[in-house]
């Protein structure tokens, strides 16, 4: 990836205006003009991910549905696990993502990757159920989050698992073996996001450990390449429905 390309990619980013009167049409405005380049950019920036998707047991024969899952690049860390599945849905409201995605499957050979355009907080698979549900830096872009993870519990067999890896900010007083972020990061991070829909929740957490046995989750920070130096916090949940 050559700094050229990052530097349009950051544009996309951080100065494009995103346009669109619904949902899906601002997501396919943001990630249009840079769906080629947001697998190599965002590995510098989105952490966590090869760990939540490692540590899921893919269940032989079983359904996977990647919520939000764009170019499917969070799939490579099934590593060749993968082929145990018997579907694995790539759920996404951005064509352009979703077209990066099939020729990734198709590269790759992995005939049961299916990719459909679609709302997540709808979004039902074929089989009825499934054994598996991941969100990978996708829960914050939905506009409903509530909703999404609601879908995600009814879709989700008893027992199954659930994923999710996003930023987040923490509550003014959070739990108390939960970390608890400054006024600074706590104002600033949700207007900073807000200017590409993306919008961290100091919820998410707590409405996880809500609705989900939590089996694993952590804090941590990442930053921003190119751009100021400020540790971004991000968090990742592994739980299972009852």
């Amino acid at each position: 990836m050559s700094f050229l390309s990052d530097l349009k990619t950051l544009y996309q980013v951080t100065m494009r205006p995103i346009r669109g009167s619904d949902h899906g049409s601002r997501m396919e405005n943001f990630y249009g003009g840079q769906a080629e380049a947001y697998d190599e950019f965002r590995r510098k920036m989105l952490k966590g991910r090869d760990e939540v998707y490692g540590r899921i047991d893919a269940p032989a024969d079983g359904v996977w549905v990647d919520m939000g899952g764009g170019t499917a690049s969070n799939l490579e860390y099934l590593g060749a696990s993968i082929a145990r599945l018997k579907k694995i849905y790539v759920v996404d409201l951005a064509g352009s993502m979703l077209a990066v995605a099939r020729r990734r499957a198709e590269r790759h050979g992995w005939t049961n990757v299916e990719t459909v355009e679609a709302d997540v907080t709808t979004f039902r698979p074929a089989e009825g159920a499934a054994d598996v549900v991941t969100f990978s830096y996708s829960l914050t872009m939905v506009p409903d989050w509530f909703a999404a993870l609601e879908n995600a519990r009814a879709i989700l067999k008893p027992g199954g698992q659930i994923s999710v890896v996003d930023f987040y900010v923490s509550r003014k007083h959070p739990a108390e073996c939960r970390r608890r972020h400054g006024w600074l990061a706590r104002s600033f991070w949700p207007i900073y996001f807000a200017t590409n829909n993306v919008f961290p929740s100091p919820d998410h957490i707590p409405y996880l450990e809500r609705r989900f046995t939590t089996i694993r989750l952590t804090e941590g920070t990442t930053r921003f390449p190119y751009q100021f130096r400020l540790p971004v916090p991000y968090y990742t949940f592994l739980g299972r429905k009852p």
